[in-house]
């Protein structure tokens, strides 16, 4: 492992940070270095207990494993984005397999970015650095609309991160939910795909295009009566989606 990066965030020490990590030497390594950045650092061992604090305080940043003792990361990062409190707090993710489904799955779960084990120190700082410089999604096009979004019977709470469709709440990843507060906030106005992957996935490398289709694919089959006659989320074909202006 490498030496830590010389220079520390500046106001580091009102930055709070959460590490999951239940192997005890990358806990200690990386709690070590990210107070050597001047961090203030909780660390935990296990998924109930990151769920317990993520609940309680809120926090700048994530560092999570993905691999935990009886529950396990990918549901940790869902029961972060449902949270408002840390809704919007970047998520790093580590994972010792490098299988790339693996990798897509955490991303679409609600992780920032990943780093795959053994990982050096400059790395985890250089991420660390910016996922924190990253703005946070509260101040994103997200968030310049208003916080209960209603179509017709389509209802999108922005506060509580729920959907509700004819009365029945509608289960979304976290990324489906951002896309679709997006456009359901923008009725009628096209969005193009680079424009989709600016505002949900920000500065994120590990998305395409293509990845914006996937995404609409699969919304269109939880909110959509007939997804070939689709009614709610429109393809403006060669430019991108909008929201139907209902």
């Amino acid at each position: 492992m490498t030496a830590p990066a010389e220079t520390s965030f500046s106001s580091a020490a009102e930055r709070r940070v959460l590490v999951v990590e239940d192997e005890p030497h990358i806990r200690e390594l990386v709690v070590l270095h990210l107070k050597l950045e001047g961090l203030t650092v909780t660390a935990v061992k296990d998924g109930e207990e990151a769920i317990a604090r993520i609940k309680a305080q809120p926090f700048d940043l994530c560092v999570l494993d993905l691999m935990l003792p009886r529950i396990d990361g990918l549901a940790v990062c869902r029961a972060i984005r449902r949270e408002s409190i840390n809704a919007d707090t970047p998520i790093l993710m580590l994972t010792a397999k490098r299988d790339e489904a693996d990798k897509v799955l955490g991303l679409e779960s609600g992780a920032d970015d990943y780093l795959t084990k053994p990982f050096g120190v400059r790395e985890l700082v250089a991420r660390v650095r910016a996922l924190l410089r990253r703005p946070r999604a509260s101040k994103s096009p997200l968030a310049a609309a208003s916080e209960l979004i209603v179509a017709g019977t389509l209802k999108v709470d922005r506060a509580r991160r729920q959907v509700h469709l004819d009365s029945r709440p509608v289960d979304l990843t976290p990324h489906e939910f951002d896309v679709l507060a997006l456009l359901a906030a923008h009725p009628g106005i096209v969005f193009s795909r680079e424009k989709i992957l600016e505002a949900v996935w920000t500065n994120d490398t590990h998305v395409t295009v293509r990845s914006v289709d996937t995404l609409i694919k699969r919304l269109r089959q939880k909110i959509e009566p007939d997804t070939r006659q689709p009614e709610l989320i429109l393809t403006v074909w060669g430019t991108g989606y909008k929201f139907a202006d209902v």
